[in-house]
This record gives C-alpha cells, structure tokens and sequence, in this order.
C-alpha cells in the first residue's frame, strides 16, 4: 500500500499548491467567484463535468449498478441530460446576464428585490446540504486507504478543501476541477471499467451469472426513472453550484457546447459506474451494502498503484463537487443575505479588494460550519434528498418561468416559493423524506400559486423587462470594467 499512499499523498499536496497559485489570480470579485468569466470550451467543460461527477455519482452510481444492474445508471444519467437541457437551451442566456447567484437574476427579472432574499434562503439551505453531503464521504474514502475515523477523516478531507477554496477561489477550484476530471477519467473509465468487466469473467459471464432485470433498461423501475427526472435533471437547471459555473465561460458558445460535451459526457460515466457495479454483483454477491461495491473492487481487484490512481479518483469526485457546493454556499451567504442585511442596516458597500476578502472569509465560515455539520450528520441520502426537494419544490418554477414566461410577476415569484417550499416540508414530515410524494406535488403547488399570483397581480413593471431584456442580450455588462464581450 504504500505506493498508493504516496499517490495520494501527492495528489492532496497538488490540491493545495494550485490553492496557492490561484490565490495570485483572484484580485478582484469578478476573478474570486467566477474566474474572471474566462473560461475556453477544454478547461469549462472539463470543470462542469468535474463538479456535477461527485461522490453520489461515483461511489453512489457503482452502488446502483450493483443492486439493479445497468438500469441503475438512471441517477447520474439523468444527471447528464439535465447538463444537455441546461447547455442547450438555458445557458447562454445564462452566461450573458453578468451576475454571481441565482437570487440577483430573480431580482433583475421580476425587481424589487423582494424574490431574492427569500430564494436565496432555500438556496443556501440546498448548497449547505450538497456541500455537506459531499463532505461525509471522505469518511468512506479515507477509511479505505487508513482505516481512518470518521470524525478525523472528515475533517481532514473538508480541511483540504476549504484551504485552497479559501486561498483562490473559483480559480483554485477550476484548477483543481480539471485536475480532478483528468483523474476520474483515467481512474475510472480507462483503468477500472475495463479491469472490472475482465476481473467478472466478461459480459457473457455477467450475463450468465445474474438474473436477467440486471441487464433491464428500465429495471430499476418507472417510477424511480421519473423520479430522479424531477430531482435531478431540473435540479441541473437551476441549482447555485452549476450556475456558478457558467458565469465562468468565456462567452454563449461556450456555455452551449462546452455544457453540451459535459453532459455528454455524463452520460459515458453514468453507463460506465452500472458496468462496475454489476462486474462487483458478480465477484462479490453478498456485500452487506451496495454502497460498499466501489471500494471493495478496488481493494481487492487491482494492483498497488493503479489501486491509488482509482481511489485518487473517487477522492476527485467527492472534492470537485465539494467544492463547488462550498464557494456556491459562500456566494449565496454573502451576496444575497449577508450584503441584503447590511443595506437594510445602511452599511456602507465594500470596496472590490473588500469584496475578495469579504467573500475569502464566507468560504471559511461556511466550511468550518460544512465540517461540523458533516460530522454530525449520518445519513448521506437522507440530506441529499432533503436539499434537492427544497431546491427543486421551492425554486424551478419561478426560475424557469422568468426565464420563459414575461407575465411572471414577483408576487408570484414569492408565492411560487414559499408555497412550494412549505408543501415540501410539510409533504416530508407526512411521508417521510424518502418518499416521492414531497417534491410530486410541492412542485404541483409550487406551479399553481405562480400561475394563478402572477395572473391576478399586476404585470412586471415595463421598465423592469427592458432591463432584463438588455441584459439577456448581452447589452448591459456587470461593472464598467467588465465591457460587453463581442458576440461569438
């Protein structure tokens, strides 16, 4: 093992080292939050794709390949085609309206500022739970290479994270990202997909070895498919972590088919993670957790040094989105609720260097308070699903709607928001936090009080649509030092 310590090793102290680099390039906001909104079609792509392939998709889609087969590539296959919805129809006007949140688009579509505080509530709960998520399967990770406990694995790996966050920002991160992604494709796809699948004797032997639904499209079951269709491919279009993401492109091209190979490339994970699971059905058929697939084929199946390539490449998921869930809840924290109090109480605004190290502070705040959540927290499904039922019940429909419906109203907005949020909450109490029913109809009622609000309202102020319009355009930039890019 010591071999795959030492991979390890340096590849955490690689980690920190581009923290420190990226430190030099974040001097000013634009730079700190969304890498100076500079990214190429390679470097975005590969970092969309990094931050989306987390822990769940990697440790988790191995996990439902083992317990259903090929059919348990549904979650990070949906996953994928969520990305290609968001690239292809979403992003570029995404990308041209120049802000940092979710909460700031809100307030420039509907004005008034009254839909962004409240929005950006549930989007910080939905960051502080992804990034928590995240966070606890560093305690599988590093149990596996140290036998390590929990608490202090969990501290160690969210420390990691949290230092070179701190330290560069969104530029660290990107950095980092592509790293990461470069990793899991070679961890993953080429060294242990193929060593899976000979390890188990081939498909035939797969074949022959297992019940027929393993090799099911649609085994995992209609229900569940639709299911992770409302939970995760609408929680691509409108979640803070991967918006923050396209704020970094360098212009709509990129956004559109930088975003489209991303998702495109999901879709190559998402069958790859049910192979190796269902490889792990065959040589190991009484796991006591599916969730324990990935690591025990790793563990057991290949040799010293490839060993610690894969699970570098499983430390990469679970870091990408780690840290994208981390500087996403930081933003939020900062920009739509910390600076919204402050205006209320009549502070004076922060200078740009202020800014930086303004929101340098939010990352570090908001990871000591990931890490302690994290260790106190056990149950990963159970979190993940609480954020994306509030992200999704509260918050698609009044995004989606001001990005495709002008008769939206604010009040309907605020309606849509926190009737859909309260019938989530109040659905889950009902019939518990696993159960589908919660974001069925709080999305149902989420859609009916902005409908029938929004009708019954005034019609957004004209003024307030011009501006939206200027700014979907790509007319109005975000500081004067950050003129309109020319179209591409």
């Amino acid at each position: 093992m010591a071999v795959d310590y030492t991979v390890i090793v340096v590849y955490l102290a690689g980690m920190l080292a581009m923290g420190w680099w990226g430190m030099r390039r974040a001097r000013s906001k634009s730079e700190f939050l969304v890498a100076g909104r500079r990214l190429g079609p390679a470097m975005y792509s590969g970092t969309m794709a990094a931050i989306v392939l987390g822990g769940a998709s990697t440790i988790g889609g191995v996990g439902l390949g083992y317990q259903y087969g090929l059919s348990g590539a549904w979650m990070v296959f949906t996953i994928g085609l969520g990305l290609l919805a968001l690239s292809v129809f979403f992003s570029a006007r995404i990308a041209r309206l120049k802000v940092y949140t979710v909460s700031e688009m809100l307030d420039l579509r509907y004005g008034g500022g009254r839909a962004g505080i409240i929005s950006g509530v549930v989007m910080w709960a939905y960051t502080l739970m992804l990034a928590v998520t995240s966070t606890i399967a560093y305690a599988t990770i590093f149990d596996v290479l140290f036998d390590m406990n929990r608490a202090v694995a969990i501290v160690l790996g969210g420390s990691i994270v949290v230092a070179y966050s701190t330290l560069g920002g969104m530029w660290s991160i990107t950095l980092t990202d592509m790293v990461q992604f470069v990793v899991k494709t070679i961890g993953v796809l080429l060294l242990l997909l193929p060593i899976a699948v000979v390890k188990a004797g081939g498909f035939g032997e797969m074949k022959a070895q297992l019940p027929t639904g393993y090799f099911d499209p649609l085994g995992i079951g209609g229900e569940t498919i639709f299911t992770y269709v409302l939970i995760y491919t609408f929680g691509m279009l409108i979640g803070q972590d991967i918006w923050q993401r396209v704020f970094t492109a360098r212009g709509d091209r990129t956004a559109k088919w930088g975003g489209t190979v991303a998702g495109t490339y999901c879709l190559v994970y998402a069958l790859a993670g049910a192979v190796i699971g269902t490889a792990a059905k065959v040589l190991y058929p009484k796991l006591g957790s599916p969730d324990d697939a990935f690591a025990t084929i790793v563990k057991d199946e290949l040799p010293v040094g490839v060993r610690g390539l894969v699970l570098a490449a499983a430390l990469a998921a679970v870091m990408s989105t780690s840290s994208g869930a981390l500087i996403a809840c930081a933003t939020v924290a900062n920009n739509d609720i910390w600076s919204r109090l402050r205006r209320i109480g009549k502070a004076a605004p922060s200078a740009e260097h202020d800014e930086v190290k303004g929101n340098r502070a939010f990352i570090l705040l908001m990871g000591v308070a990931v890490i302690a959540t994290a260790i106190a927290i056990d149950d990963v499904v159970q979190a993940l699903t609480v954020a994306y039922n509030l992200l999704v019940g509260g918050l698609l429909v009044p995004i989606l709607g001001g990005l495709v419906w002008k008769r939206g109203t604010v009040h309907g907005a605020l309606a849509s928001v926190v009737v859909g949020g309260l019938a989530v909450i109040t659905l889950m109490a009902t019939y518990g936090i696993l159960a589908n029913e919660p974001v069925y109809y709080g999305l149902l009622a989420s859609l009916a009080a902005y409908l029938v609000v929004s009708l019954a309202t005034p019609a957004t102020d004209t003024a307030v649509l011009a501006a939206w319009r200027e700014r979907l355009a790509g007319r109005s930039p975000e500081l004067a030092s950050e003129p309109v890019a020319a179209p591409q």
